[in-house]
């Protein structure tokens, strides 16, 4: 398994790091959310809390608890509001 750069954090452990931390989840369809990292799996199935769904820049809907299904996601990053 590959390691981040600079970090030797293999993928799954980046988001161990990241659990319980506000992050911006990039996905398929010019979509992302950002909120906080509940838990995630192995296939990268993510579960934000007090996540905003975020189309085309714009913040669009506030939902309590979302899974975002694994192979739609592009990129996981830390959120600003860290």
């Amino acid at each position: 398994m590959a390691t981040y750069p600079n970090t030797g954090l293999k993928p799954l452990e980046a988001l161990r790091a990241s659990t319980e931390k506000n992050v911006l989840v990039d996905v398929k369809g010019r979509r992302g959310y950002s909120g906080t990292l509940e838990g995630y799996d192995v296939y990268m199935n993510l579960v934000l809390r007090n996540a905003n769904e975020i189309i085309n820049g714009e913040v669009k809907g506030v939902h309590n608890r979302i899974l975002v299904r694994g192979d739609n996601v592009i990129f996981v990053s830390p959120s600003s509001g860290d």
